[in-house]
């Protein structure tokens, strides 16, 4: 972006805006942001860090209308627009569920840019995304007052319960349909509003997804100090510090997933569990139950992790054994436990996206041919092709050979025929 306003800078006031030179700064960026394949990942991950409430790299409220239209900008340089789409569903979808969204405003201001320049169709679920907040919203304060009227609030007198209705089709994130084993109270809390959720739509299937859920828990730590932490304390203000006398109670709000806090629960009943009896009793999947663990005993600073794990290994099996980290010590009272693994996609992570993208355009290939046979009936291959080009440029760029394979599944479902009189044209089957 920096470089982007250099370049306009040296376009007004050393050339005149020269439309030549114009066009061929537009030319540059756009081939050397193509030659990074994460580009469209890393754009939209700079617009969540500028979107994200409490984010170190948050823009100001005066600022981020400008840096928008910048963004928007090198936006327009992505061939691979459905790619940045992907991943701007993913991050704005955790925004939204985890309420770091900056401001509703913002959002909407973003989503609006990206309508004016790809179309309603790019934006709809974005759109859908917005509305399902606000309806959950709504919905939330609804449930307050219908446990109010029914004298029923005793399921949610021990814990502040709330819940996101989310229709499937517009959110990126993975659906489970595993039974997690939740605390009594975030079960009791959840069949009422159920109950309360069926009597006004009846007809609806409501689907529990622990997996992107949150709740923030109370832990009580009185280890041993770690060594060296003694005279740092001597520092710090007693508002955010905790004491660290030997046996001293030090106290925590832990910021956790849903799967991390069933886990954490289980050391109230015992103090070690192996990883086979934590998947036993919680029923969360091996893998999300391996990230979970990931979160909570990986730390790099023995005082900083949650649990020990033995042996003392990188990764986690299922003999693991694990118990709670007595010792664990921060500065801070309410700590945010990060989930395992980066910002950025791992390479495992990308192929998986990568996959999903390259299906997804097989049905977009096949739609635009489907459109353009119908409309024109009868069309040589060659410019069949050059039309399927022109219509999904906006979006991304297919290649002929992605367009013939395509050509050749619709002819296999007799959507097209070739013509009989030349076999280089295809013909339209109403």
């Amino acid at each position: 972006l920096d470089l982007r306003d250099r370049c306009d800078c040296l376009l007004a006031q050393a050339l005149n805006r020269d439309r030549l030179f114009k066009q061929q700064i537009s030319s540059d960026f756009e081939y050397f942001v193509n030659l990074n394949v994460r580009s469209p990942e890393y754009l939209s991950l700079f617009i969540d860090e500028k979107l994200r409430r409490g984010s170190r790299g948050a823009a100001a409220d005066n600022e981020i209308e400008p840096l928008l239209d910048k963004c928007m900008v090198l936006f327009r340089y992505l061939q691979e627009k459905d790619v940045f789409e992907k991943y701007y569903k993913q991050h704005l979808a955790k925004r939204l569920i985890l309420n770091k969204s900056s401001s509703d405003d913002t959002e909407k201001s973003m989503i609006s840019k990206l309508k004016a320049e790809c179309g309603c169709q790019f934006t709809s679920k974005l759109e859908g995304m917005l509305k399902d907040m606000t309806v959950s919203n709504m919905l939330n304060e609804e449930f307050g007052n219908y446990l109010s009227q029914a004298g029923g609030a005793g399921a949610q007198r021990s814990i502040d319960f709330g819940l996101r209705v989310l229709t499937t089709g517009f959110w990126p994130t993975q659906t489970t349909q595993n039974k997690v084993a939740l605390p009594d109270e975030a079960r009791q809390a959840y069949d009422q509003f159920h109950r309360f959720y069926m009597s006004k739509h009846s007809g609806r299937q409501l689907t529990l997804q622990p997996n992107m859920g949150t709740a923030d828990l109370s832990a009580t730590f009185s280890g041993a100090p770690p060594s060296g932490r003694g005279a740092e304390a001597a520092d710090e203000p007693s508002s955010t510090s905790n004491s660290l006398a030997v046996g001293a109670r030090r106290r925590y709000i832990l910021s956790v997933s849903t799967y991390q806090m069933v886990v954490l629960l289980q050391f109230n009943r015992r103090p070690k569990i192996t990883f086979e009896q934590l998947q036993a009793e919680t029923n969360i999947p091996e893998k999300d139950l391996q990230r979970a663990l990931g979160a909570l005993c990986m730390q790099k600073m023995a005082s900083q992790r949650f649990l020990n794990k033995e042996p003392r290994t990188k990764e986690i099996s299922s003999t693991d054994e694990f118990t709670v980290n007595d010792a664990f010590y921060s500065r801070h009272v309410k700590i945010k436990v990060a989930p395992s693994g980066g910002v950025k996609e791992t390479e495992p992570e990308r192929r998986e996206t990568r996959i999903k993208v390259d299906e997804d355009r097989k049905y977009e290939i096949e739609a635009a041919i489907v459109r353009i046979m119908k409309a024109r009936q009868t069309l040589s291959h060659n410019y069949l092709i050059a039309q399927v080009i022109e219509q999904l440029k906006s979006r991304f760029t297919p290649t002929p050979q992605a367009i013939k394979s395509r050509i050749e599944h619709l002819m296999d479902r007799d959507y097209i025929k070739r013509s009989d009189q030349d076999r280089h044209y295809y013909q339209y089957v109403a």
